[in-house]
């Protein structure tokens, strides 16, 4: 017999894949940039596990900073258009950043690919994830489960380079179901997560912003430029189709 079912994606379904150029608007610093984080620090350093365990401290420390900028920093436009198509479409944010802005902006389902700033995993214990919030920890601090501080003992909850992305396969499902995708302020430059946009629908309805394109996925439409002022434009044709 033949099976002449077509999976056909949700047209009010839709996946948002956002980098950090999403958050630059809201004054947090990317990392591939003239002006990226990697141009100013050692990423070997600082965002691998051999780096840790050099200098576990100086990790924490630097980890601790971000997350005190991260805390300061407020949702831009363009978070908060993303949050507002929730209220008109089924919509899944699936995230290279560790930020929590999408969350205060106001999106209720948020996939981190790459870990989360505001959160430190026990080295003895890793199920053990604590929300710390903006608290930082140094010699003769408590440590989140109550216990002194000992950095090597802690580390940041983020995937660092050598290691395995988190929830790709959720993010991959999600991303194929979608009627409409839009990519935000990501190069597209990070593996594996970038090759995530593969498991697209052909059919799907799907948009990349950024300020540097450098090769758009098959099928995309670009809008280069920034996406502070581009997404709240392409959200609310959205809205304004959905009432139609």
């Amino acid at each position: 017999m033949t099976n002449n079912y077509v999976d056909i994606p949700d047209p009010n379904f839709i996946a948002v894949f956002s980098g950090a150029g999403l958050s630059a608007g809201s004054g947090l610093p990317t990392f591939r940039d003239s002006a990226g984080l990697w141009q100013e620090y050692d990423v070997y350093q600082l965002a691998t596990p051999d780096g840790f365990a050099a200098n576990p401290q100086l990790v924490n420390d630097f980890y601790q900073s971000r997350r005190l900028a991260a805390a300061k920093a407020q949702p831009n436009a363009a978070h908060l258009a993303i949050a507002k198509l929730e209220q008109h479409y089924k919509v899944v944010v699936i995230t290279q950043n560790v930020d929590d802005l999408h969350e205060r902006a106001g999106s209720s389902l948020v996939i981190h690919l790459h870990g989360k700033l505001n959160e430190l995993r026990s080295m003895e214990n890793p199920g053990q994830i604590y929300d710390v919030g903006n608290s930082m920890f140094t010699t003769g601090n408590t440590a989140p489960d109550g216990s002194i501080w000992q950095a090597e003992l802690w580390r940041p909850n983020i995937v660092w380079f050598g290691e395995a992305v988190a929830n790709l396969m959720p993010a991959s499902e999600l991303l194929s179901t979608a009627g409409k995708v839009l990519v935000v302020g990501s190069s597209l430059q990070v593996e594996p997560a970038a090759s995530l946009l593969y498991s697209c629908d052909v059919a799907a309805e799907k948009y990349l912003i950024d300020k540097t394109v450098h090769q758009a996925p098959i099928g995309f439409t670009v809008w280069p430029g920034d996406a502070v002022s581009l997404v709240p434009e392409l959200a609310e044709s959205w809205i304004l189709k959905n009432r139609l």
